[in-house]
């Protein structure tokens, strides 16, 4: 039984490692290639300016492998204001998820801030979001789990929101597991309401993953990266991916 959430394996972390040398390995395609082969249904990569992990070659790289995988999706994610569009409007991806990273910023920590009328992110996106579906390509807004938001991300032509799930995973286990689970809840919620899709992301892991998904029901897809490949330096790609996809397939 394919499970209701999809798994879009991030492989940022694998370019990171390759980058430290000269020799091309681990090879990036050769580790998405593993992933879909043992069940993944996505691919994510976030090209930063800088190209500390993801390169220019890797997103077209990657764009041509995913050709050979009907079925599965590539997402690209990034700040639209920088350089994720000149990747959206050649590699045309099943999904763009713009993300208001600095340039220099070490990892995403927040979402977009579309709370006030005529905020300036919201004027700065619509056209690119817009501009997005003319391309074909679905867009998710990566947003801080606020249900007041929701309507405004809809509003702005979004087809998603991917909820950025750090809060939750620093919590879990502890005290305030619950009050985060209810708030991320509430804001999944929010956002179906208002006629968005929900993707959630960061620090998700085969600890938290389950517990995440059983509380927030209707979750389309998660982004995983950090902790999926480290669970594979242990574990293999195969078994991980895998191993994952249990994770999910418990929530039923």
């Amino acid at each position: 039984m394919t499970p209701t959430t999809a798994l879009s394996v991030n492989v940022n972390k694998v370019a990171l490692l390759r980058n430290t040398r000269h020799l091309d390995i681990p090879s990036v395609t050769r580790a998405a290639t593993l992933c879909l082969q043992a069940g993944a249904q996505g691919i994510t990569v976030h090209p930063r300016p800088d190209e500390r992990h993801i390169r220019a070659r890797d997103v077209h790289e990657l764009a041509e492998l995913l050709k050979a995988w009907p079925g599965r999706e590539y997402n690209i994610e990034g700040n639209p204001f920088h350089n994720l569009m000149d990747f959206i409007r050649v590699v045309r991806p099943h999904q763009a998820t713009f993300v208001p990273d600095s340039e220099g910023q070490f990892t995403s920590d927040h979402g977009w801030q579309l709370s006030e009328p005529g905020a300036d992110d919201a004027e700065r996106l619509q056209p690119l979001i817009a501009e997005c579906h003319t391309l074909g390509v679905r867009v998710s807004l990566f947003m801080d789990a606020e249900p007041q938001v929701m309507t405004a991300a809809k509003s702005l032509g979004a087809d998603r929101v991917e909820l950025y799930t750090e809060p939750y995973a620093a919590a879990h286990g502890g005290a305030a597991q619950a009050v985060q689970l209810q708030r991320f809840a509430a804001a999944a919620r929010a956002a179906r309401d208002a006629g968005l899709d929900v993707n959630a992301g960061h620090d998700l892991n085969r600890g938290n993953l389950t517990d995440f998904l059983r509380a927030v029901p209707g979750v389309k897809e998660v982004s995983i990266g950090h902790a999926l490949i480290a669970d594979a330096l242990e574990l293999g790609y195969a078994a991980t991916v895998q191993d994952y996809l249990r994770c999910i397939r418990e929530t039923a």
